[in-house]
């Protein structure tokens, strides 16, 4: 087993949560971010990641040779597991938010991470299965090791989804004062670490059935495309509440996201 690409898809997960307390930087000067940027955040990272899920991910899936039909069933399974995973934290009596974290013990921590793993696997996911396809001629050196583009191009888009993720969480930790701005940024990158979990199981197991890797680009790409649709346009939307034009910023951040991943596409 080679543990050195292992650890990379580990890092590079581990990377896209850290962005997670980007978010929460502004906030070290400012007690809060401008509804309207926050809004347009929500909507760049769903663009990207709609981008992503179509240009990048399903143009894999339907590139690569193989049964496209089980790269459908891939889009299926990966809506499937994001409703049922929902489903899953509804059903959990435990409603954690970011203060149980950056004032909990390591037992709470625990519990707000078992609970935070269902909401960021399917991210972690999306990196991982970008991974995959190492035989990819369209690949980028970094550290002495070739790259898939793919795989560059969706760390780098989970991480900005990510970024509007730790406005979200730093806006009411930066209100408590027995909270400091460490602890804010560290409870910020906490509630994303399911996410390098995510990233190296989706590529283990698709290096034990390369044959399913079609199953693997339709899954992450239908999981990401739900999470668009279920979680982000609303989240995006409910900070806006109150917003003239909310709708707007949100399309605005959609269209920019959409059209700013589409150069990257070649790279791939």
């Amino acid at each position: 087993m080679n543990w050195e690409i292992y650890a990379f898809v580990f890092v590079a997960g581990l990377v896209s949560a850290v962005t997670t307390g980007l978010g929460t930087v502004p906030l070290f000067w400012a007690d809060d971010v401008s509804d309207e940027v926050n809004v347009g955040l929500w909507g760049l990272a769903g663009g990207l990641m709609a981008s992503a899920s179509i240009f990048g991910l399903g143009y894999e899936m339907y590139s690569h040779p193989g049964d496209n039909l089980i790269g459908l069933a891939g889009v299926v399974g990966g809506v499937v597991l994001v409703i049922v995973t929902n489903g899953a934290i509804d059903r959990i009596d435990f409603d954690p938010d970011a203060t149980d974290i950056a004032t909990g013990d390591l037992k709470t921590i625990m519990s707000v991470l078992l609970v935070l793993l269902v909401h960021s696997f399917p991210e972690g996911l999306a990196v991982g299965v970008s991974f995959a396809h190492l035989e990819s001629s369209r690949t980028l050196s970094i550290l002495g090791m070739s790259i898939p583009a793919l795989a560059v191009l969706m760390t780098i888009t989970i991480g900005i989804h990510n970024i509007p993720e730790g406005v979200a969480i730093g806006v009411p930790l930066s209100d408590e004062d027995s909270i400091g701005n460490a602890r804010m940024f560290a409870a910020a990158v906490v509630s994303s670490l399911p996410q390098p979990v995510g990233a190296v199981v989706a590529y283990y197991f698709l290096q034990l059935a390369q044959q399913f890797l079609e199953f693997g680009y339709g899954f992450a790409a239908g999981a990401m495309l739900y999470l668009v649709a279920n979680d982000i346009v609303p989240e995006g939307l409910e900070a806006g509440d109150g917003v003239s034009h909310a709708k707007r910023y949100l399309a605005a951040g959609g269209i920019v996201g959409i059209v700013g991943f589409l150069p990257l596409v070649f790279l791939q």
